[in-house]
């Protein structure tokens, strides 16, 4: 009798497929980072628990992480059809109820709680979300305890000498909702189960999860930009675009706390366009105007309140972030446009041959009020219409034309969808920063704000 293949268990065509969602994964971002890879263990096994903010993209940037295989879960309810649930134990992912699911359903868990600690005994790395929900914000929700008891219940299962080890993860978006953004993943300080529960052995199973969701919820935090979700969540947000160049100029030099931020970050990567340069800049932001919160809340109300109005004004113009973060706004706008208007046959070229992609994915977009599924249902169309289209045009380019035209031509047309998404992105920001040009009292209003939070801290 041949033996049941185990879903961890390596696949020809998952490694090989592996390696085309990876690569496209990184066409899909402007930037992408992993910081801190040095604090993942090589001794033991791996849990991966990051922060949940953009539907199944967060699980992407997560198996891109690593060369190895990652097994996932995802919410028990996309199983139900046959098709699709052998699709997605082939890619790797297991089933589990969820709270909303009902307490009787949550109770099923136990098949893939096993599973996953057989995930865990064979060596290969396992994730999981413990927010249990995705939310397109800069924070972080409650904790489900299921990555607890699979941890807890796969170290009492394998040897004393191998670990497990809860690696948390901050993902962190330039934005959202958009194709072609930014994404920061800081690998965090991981949590040794195995010395966990010998130095809290005298306590009971409960008490020792509601330890460990404490401590792991501490560590994830500090991985990401993390606002609390409160009144203030959107004025504090604002704030940090507001203050960002000049917090940047701070990290340089100034110390907070006997701690130089200079020592955390290479002095050679403190700038804007470094991603995990600009979480601390914002990091150091949020702090900053949490701890006048406490001290001075009459002036930290003030700048709150006038950070709520450029916020609410911002929206409602559809003025972006980048206009009031860009420091010199005159030259950044006249690069913008000579770029604009340089490159415009090309294109609109590349926007016309790019419409298939585009079409299909506005059609998806109306099926979801959720924004937060915008970028990944766009990465999924172009995962797997993009190589089709590719291939049309490559026969029409070499029955029509000579070789070489035709294959110049083909090299000219392989990055069409960055080309659309970014030139794209780049009229916005023209739109945007004229639209802010224009706003003499919102600048003003900018303007105090840094005057008055530069002038408190």
């Amino acid at each position: 009798m041949a033996k049941k293949r185990k879903i961890q268990d390596p696949e020809f065509l998952y490694s090989l497929l592996k390696h085309y969602v990876d690569y496209q994964l990184k066409m899909s971002y402007r930037r992408i980072e992993y910081v801190g890879k040095e604090n993942i263990p090589e001794d033991g096994s791996i849990i991966f628990a990051p922060n949940h903010a953009n539907a199944l993209m967060d699980a992407l940037v997560v198996l891109a992480l690593r060369e190895e295989p990652t097994v996932f879960v995802s919410r028990a309810d996309i199983f139900k059809n046959p098709k699709i649930a052998k699709l997605l134990a082939f890619i790797k992912i297991m089933p589990i109820k969820r709270i909303r699911d009902g307490i009787n359903e949550v109770k099923k868990n136990d098949e893939t709680f096993q599973k996953a600690v057989d995930v865990l005994k064979d060596g290969v790395a396992f994730c999981i979300l413990p927010e249990g929900t995705h939310r397109g914000m800069h924070s972080l929700l409650p904790l489900t305890k299921g990555i607890f008891r699979i941890a807890i219940k796969a170290q009492k299962n394998i040897s004393d000498k191998v670990p497990i080890y809860i690696v948390p993860l901050g993902i962190e978006y330039g934005n959202f909702y958009r194709f072609r953004s930014t994404v920061l993943v800081q690998i965090g300080r991981p949590i040794n189960v195995k010395n966990f529960l010998e130095e809290h052995s005298e306590d009971t199973i409960p008490e020792i999860m509601n330890m460990m969701k404490s401590e792991l919820s501490n560590r994830m935090k500090e991985n990401i930009l993390y606002i609390p979700d409160d009144e203030d969540y959107y004025s504090i947000y604002q704030l940090t675009s507001i203050m960002l160049n000049y917090q940047i100029e701070s990290l340089k030099e100034e110390k907070y706390d006997d701690v130089s931020f200079a020592e955390i970050i290479p002095v050679k990567d403190i700038n804007r366009s470094i991603l995990v340069t600009r979480r601390e800049a914002n990091k150091l932001t949020v702090a900053q105007i949490l701890k006048m919160k406490e001290e001075n809340p009459e002036l930290a109300r003030k700048i709150l309140d006038l950070c709520q109005e450029i916020y609410d004004i911002r929206v409602k113009a559809k003025i972006s972030s980048n206009s009031i973060i860009v420091k010199h706004p005159f030259w950044s706008r006249t690069l913008n446009i000579n770029i604009a208007i340089l490159g415009s046959p090309y294109i609109l070229a590349m926007h016309i041959l790019d419409a298939p992609i585009n079409i299909v994915s506005r059609l998806l977009f109306k099926r979801f009020s959720d924004k937060t599924f915008y970028n990944s249902l766009q990465f999924f169309v172009t995962l797997f219409l993009k190589p089709i289209l590719l291939t049309i045009y490559a026969i029409i380019l070499f029955v029509l034309f000579r070789w070489e035209w035709a294959l110049l031509a083909l090299i000219l047309i392989i990055p069409m969808n960055i080309v659309t998404e970014d030139s794209l992105h780049l009229l916005r920001i023209i739109r945007s920063d004229i639209k802010l040009l224009n706003r003499i009292k919102l600048r003003k209003k900018i303007s105090a704000v840094r005057k008055l939070f530069i002038k408190s801290i």
